[in-house]
């Protein structure tokens, strides 16, 4: 199971950290993605680690603002976004992959995660 945390309600250029426990589970060695998902529109990945090494991916409109890390003592994947802009305003979801797909854009495709958590809400104004 894993549970988001760390969403809230921020000022345009502020900052957030999200927290992905992975509770009863494992973050070891596999890819876990960050999405997004704003009323009326699909899910959309924002950043991705691979948790056995550290590789990570980003979507172009995060990059320099958003981090992705892990912590394997607590379990815990975490998503840090700075510079926050008001378009970032969603639902965040982390997610689990069983199977890391191929380095690249596919990192951020939805389809290809099979574990999620239940969201956490950030808005940014």
């Amino acid at each position: 199971q894993l549970v988001e945390s760390g969403g809230g309600s921020v000022q345009v250029g502020g900052s957030l950290r999200l927290s992905c426990v992975a509770s009863g589970d494992t973050i070891g060695r596999y890819c876990m993605g960050w999405f997004r998902q704003a009323p009326g529109k699909e899910r959309e990945g924002d950043a991705t680690i691979y948790t056995g090494g550290g590789s990570t991916y980003y979507e172009d409109s995060v990059k320099g603002r958003f981090t992705v890390s892990y912590d394997s003592a607590r379990n815990t994947v975490y998503l840090q976004m700075d510079n926050l802009k008001p378009v970032d305003s969603a639902v965040y979801y982390c997610a689990k992959a069983l199977v890391c797909p191929r380095y690249g854009p596919d990192w951020l495709i939805q389809a290809k995660y099979h574990y999620w958590g239940q969201g956490t809400q950030v808005t940014v104004s």
